[in-house]
């Protein structure tokens, strides 16, 4: 696994984000939604792509891109990174 090659290939979406929030709620979109196309990753060993479609099921759609989000935060900027960070750790 090549965490520089798969980063690259990372698209991000932000979108705001539901719950409590405050005034800026219905202003600032802080939920950051990551997509990764499974796949067609040449990041991703053909033994670890086998690996992970069956691990991630669950996170994946029918086109085989893994979707991950993260909304804990108030800032995008955080979101992103603990949404990276949770997409490195699902390989672990």
């Amino acid at each position: 696994m090549d965490k520089s090659i798969i980063a690259s290939e990372f698209l991000f979406k932000a979108i705001r984000s539901s719950g409590s929030g405050g005034q800026n709620v219905n202003k600032v979109s802080s939920k950051v939604v990551l997509s990764l196309d499974l796949l067609h990753s040449k990041g991703i060993t053909e033994e670890e792509k086998m690996l992970l479609q069956t691990k991630l099921a669950n996170k994946l759609t029918q086109d085989g891109n893994l979707i991950l989000t993260s909304e804990e935060d108030r800032s995008q900027l955080k979101n992103k990174e603990k949404v990276i960070k949770k997409c490195f750790k699902l390989n672990t």
